[in-house]
């Protein structure tokens, strides 16, 4: 287990939980009362992170929310950032970044992402094969996330398709990360909670690496199905997120919180 899931694993058992808050901070729908502030965004990230912390394993931003006010979002990105390594370190962070390129174009994202920022892991896109993502499996102590089969209605539309006859997309994809990708240990994947019948073929493909679960909240992913479908033998392998429907709740903490139930639950 590389450096950073041993975080992720240590975090799981200290504070019991499966829970990853997003900060997507849509600058749109901050409450107004941030809006005053030189940094809104950084400001109400860090009163949800304060919120919340005790019940999440994880902190995900979608980098999307921050790079749409340009210079700005950017710094509100690294002051977000810098709060967690400070205040709370041993919290598992991730970029949703859903990166992949090729040659240098990968290095300048593998050095923004983990050593300017201080993501503990990455989202990848598989599509561009294991030339593009190798900059990020050569981080033995950074995790690499891949997309495998997302959790949008319209992901069917290429992840579905059938590859040889016999495989859908999102199959080959499962067993190329297992198989091939993951010889470092350091790899993840994204699997939608909006497919629980899939998850369960993955995760018989998978053993047990990790998975990170979009889906959960306003896209109306099945919890129950998903932690029956995901959960290796441990009560462990699933990173649930979920992000509006605790960010911009009347009560993010008591919102964390009674995730963090539903979810131990059924653990």
């Amino acid at each position: 287990m590389n450096k950073a899931l041993a975080k992720l694993h240590d975090r799981i058992t200290h504070a019991n939980s499966l829970v990853c808050v997003g900060l997507d901070s849509d600058f749109s729908k901050l409450p107004e009362q941030f809006l005053t502030h030189e940094t809104p965004q950084f400001a109400f990230n860090q009163w949800i992170i304060d919120q919340t912390h005790e019940y999440v394993a994880a902190y995900k931003l979608n980098l999307a929310f921050y790079e749409a006010r340009g210079a700005q979002g950017w710094v509100e990105l690294e002051l977000t950032m810098r709060y967690l390594r400070n205040k709370y370190p041993e919290i598992f962070t991730i970029a949703d970044a859903k990166r992949a390129d090729i040659g240098s174009t990968n290095l300048g994202y593998v050095q923004a992402l983990f050593d300017h920022l201080g993501f503990d892991a990455v989202t990848i896109n598989p599509y561009l094969g294991s030339e593009a993502i190798e900059p990020f499996l050569a981080r033995e102590d950074k995790v690499s996330i891949i997309l495998c089969k997302t959790s949008n209605p319209g992901s069917d539309e290429l992840q579905d398709l059938e590859v040889g006859g016999t495989s859908k997309l999102w199959q080959v994809v499962a067993e190329k990360v297992s198989r091939n990708w993951n010889k470092k240990g350091n790899c993840m994947m994204v699997v939608g909670a909006t497919y629980p019948e899939e998850m369960a073929h993955i995760r018989k493909i998978a053993g047990d690496m990790p998975f990170l679960v979009p889906g959960i909240g306003v896209q109306g992913g099945d919890l129950a199905g998903t932690l029956k479908a995901g959960l290796t033998k441990q009560g462990r392998g699933l990173v649930i997120n979920s992000a509006r429907g605790i960010i911009f709740s009347h009560d993010p903490q008591a919102a964390t919180q009674d995730l963090h139930q539903q979810i131990n639950s059924y653990r």
